[in-house]
């Protein structure tokens, strides 16, 4: 009897023992595990500096530069970085750079194409990539390979400047400059068009493709003027376009006589309207589609869900309104 008890109380240590090392590897593994996922997190959570790439058609435009400076400073309010690239109006650097960030291996991309379909294949490594990509100010043809479009209103800015031109003229000749490898530009002057079709009063008398720029307008404009087109309203797809088309009616001596509508609402645009010299423009906001597109950014790699697109309105500006609006800066 005084054997099985004993046997009985080695047996009852035995599984207490057994219990107690189960809790302790139990513990040990907690601890392990604790320990790993700490340093992920550290390492790949929200303590890892993350990486933005940005590309736009040309820095040559002031529209972007602002745009940029949004997204900038709100990366580095975090602790991020940003690495901005210049194509200048090439699509072939612009494809080039976009696999350079692909190489660096950025968190997200922001792109504003300079060729809204010539862009698919960069598009596509980005995607093979796993690399979010955020288009902002104009969009790109293949949308299903991009996680979000931050875009103005680009349609409703040309139906406004062509519903200002209603009401201060019953008829016109007008002269239609154009950036067509942009969707925004494209977007623009169909809302212009759609807005007088069927009214035999407002002519479209000639077009030319300036890409956008001052330098390249001022060319355009001498040409048609000099190939004898009679014109009395310049429609440009932005701001740089029309203060390129306001200084070659300049040099010809015929500012006067033309109504010149913009879109864009940049500082000089503003200047000039406020000096009676711009017929209008309708004012997009670079500040708030940066706001827009890095909030975005940020959201997609937190695995937030984000609007597909995001469409900020713009508004029209002329002499009568502008002292409503800061002359010196963008909205």
């Amino acid at each position: 009897m005084h054997q099985e008890k004993q046997k009985k109380s080695v047996r009852d240590t035995r599984k207490r023992l057994d219990a107690a090392s189960i809790l302790i590897l139990i513990g040990i593994i907690v601890l392990l595990y604790a320990k790993v996922f700490y340093s992920y997190e550290k390492t790949y959570g929200k303590n890892k500096t993350r990486t933005f790439g940005a590309t736009y058609m040309t820095m040559n435009n002031n529209f972007y530069p602002v745009l940029n400076n949004e997204i900038r400073s709100a990366v580095e309010k975090k602790g991020d970085r940003l690495m901005t690239l210049d194509p200048a109006l090439d699509q072939k650097k612009q494809t080039e750079q976009i696999y350079y960030l692909i190489q660096q291996k950025v968190d997200a991309i922001f792109i504003n194409p300079v060729d809204w379909k010539g862009i698919r294949g960069a598009l596509r490594a980005a995607k093979k990539a796993e690399i979010p990509v955020i288009v902002v100010d104009t969009p790109v043809y293949d949308e299903d390979l991009v996680s979000c479009t931050v875009v103005s209103d680009n349609y409703n800015a040309g139906v406004l400047c062509a519903k200002d031109l209603m009401k201060r003229r019953k008829s016109a000749r007008i002269l239609l400059l154009e950036h067509k490898k942009a969707k925004s530009a494209q977007d623009r002057i169909r809302g212009f068009l759609d807005t007088i079709h069927g009214r035999q009063e407002y002519q479209v008398v000639a077009r030319a493709d300036t890409e956008g720029q001052t330098e390249r307008t001022l060319p355009k404009v001498n040409q048609v003027i000099k190939n004898g087109k009679m014109f009395d309203v310049v429609m440009a797809l932005n701001d740089p376009t029309a203060i390129g088309a306001l200084a070659a009616l300049d040099q010809k001596g015929i500012r006067e006589q033309v109504l010149v509508y913009g879109i864009d609402g940049s500082p000089d645009g503003k200047g000039l309207i406020k000096e009676n010299m711009m017929t209008a423009t309708s004012a997009q906001s670079p500040k708030q589609i940066g706001k827009e597109a890095i909030c975005s950014a940020y959201r997609l790699l937190d695995r937030k869900k984000v609007s597909k697109k995001i469409i900020i309105p713009v508004q029209i500006i002329t002499y009568k309104n502008i002292n409503r609006f800061d002359v010196n800066n963008w909205q």
